[in-house]
């Protein structure tokens, strides 16, 4: 008997991998070597479409009474305005799907030279990712390039797919192009991918060939105060640094921060790179997206650590297209979160006294 969600992990490792190879190219062949004029997101904009472009098509043919929660649609491509930058996202797509076989792909799943889409097929393709999301049956929700700054800096970005059934994540794969594939070797090889099945547990695979490679099983360690540190976002407007700091302090925390964008963090967290992934709203009234925590939860959890909200609440993947009214996102093993959770709502109520 097969594993469960077998065909799902291998043909969303697929279409990671190959919207990886998109999302590498777009950065040489856009963010390295052209001036960048009239709007500096155009590089992720090509990327972004061209890479949900991929995986929906992928998605698509494998999986076609399958709904997507994603983050791009197609309107802007479809009128005379988008003309070049929709002729850039179908030359890139189609590179991409019709790029040879490697071990472990099917061309009955649409890959391989002969595989072109057409403009109009690309761009349905797109559309498809305008599921609202919902509570029961299943659905993928998928974000083409997570962490857009650091993609623009050559830094940490990823390529998110995940698998919600009944509102539960069942299955997890993220590229990550830049990370290395050892943190204690951070100049050496890069690019990996993660995937986590719900009861199978959490690997890391190269990115190459990730559908015929064995895999490293990954758990979160144990920690100390002493080897504990907090895995945050590069930009202040994604997390409140500030309170981040506070937390460290009262869990005595001697390590910096490790600042990363991206879902890589979670990545990190589930092999043993930080002890916490700590996330606070910056403002009243934010929601987090679906696409931001799916992936990176079950391969956090898979690997042995908890995820949760601020308050110690589950996370929410059945409200639609964001966590609804979840505080936060709190990430770590199973034997600090408790502590975290503690810490976090200290720092929470020393911040609502100080502004009485």
């Amino acid at each position: 008997m097969s594993a469960t969600y077998a065909a799902e992990k291998q043909i969303a490792m697929a279409a990671v991998r190959r919207a990886c190879v998109l999302t590498a190219s777009v950065f040489n062949k856009l963010v390295k070597q052209e001036t960048l004029t009239k709007d500096d997101k155009s590089p992720v904009t090509v990327g972004d479409y061209s890479a949900q472009a991929v995986i929906n098509t992928i998605l698509g043919r494998t999986f076609p009474s399958d709904p997507i929660v994603g983050e791009e649609d197609a309107a802007e491509l479809r009128g005379e305005a988008g003309t070049v930058l929709r002729e850039r996202i179908v030359q890139l797509a189609n590179e991409t799907l019709t790029a040879p076989l490697v071990d472990g792909e099917k061309e009955e799943w649409g890959l391989g030279p002969g595989h072109e889409q057409t403009a109009d097929e690309l761009l349905d393709a797109i559309d498809r990712g305008n599921y609202e999301g919902g509570r029961t049956g299943r659905f993928w929700t998928l974000d083409p390039i997570d962490g857009t700054k650091g993609f623009l800096r050559g830094e940490q970005y990823a390529v998110c797919l995940a698998l919600v059934v009944d509102a539960r994540v069942e299955l997890g794969v993220m590229g990550c192009p830049n990370l290395p594939v050892s943190a204690a070797d951070p100049t050496g090889p890069r690019g990996c991918i993660f995937v986590a099945v719900r009861g199978q547990g959490a690997f890391q695979l190269p990115l190459d060939n990730p559908l015929s490679a064995a895999g490293t099983r990954l758990t979160i360690p144990a920690s100390t105060p002493e080897t504990l540190n907090l895995l945050e976002s590069v930009e202040k407007a994604h997390a409140k640094l500030s309170f981040n700091e506070r937390v460290a302090q009262i869990l005595g925390v001697t390590r910096p921060p490790t600042r990363m964008d991206s879902q890589a963090k979670y990545c990190s967290l589930a092999r043993g790179d930080g002890g916490v992934y700590l996330r606070m709203p910056t403002g009243v009234g934010y929601k987090e997206k679906i696409w931001d925590h799916a992936s990176g939860s079950v391969l956090v959890e898979e690997a042995g650590g908890i995820i949760s909200d601020g308050r110690g609440q589950p996370l929410e993947f059945g409200l639609g297209r964001t966590l609804g009214e979840n505080y936060g996102v709190v990430g770590a093993g199973k034997d600090v979160h408790d502590k975290v959770i503690a810490a976090v709502l200290k720092a929470k109520s020393e911040e609502e006294t100080q502004n009485l």
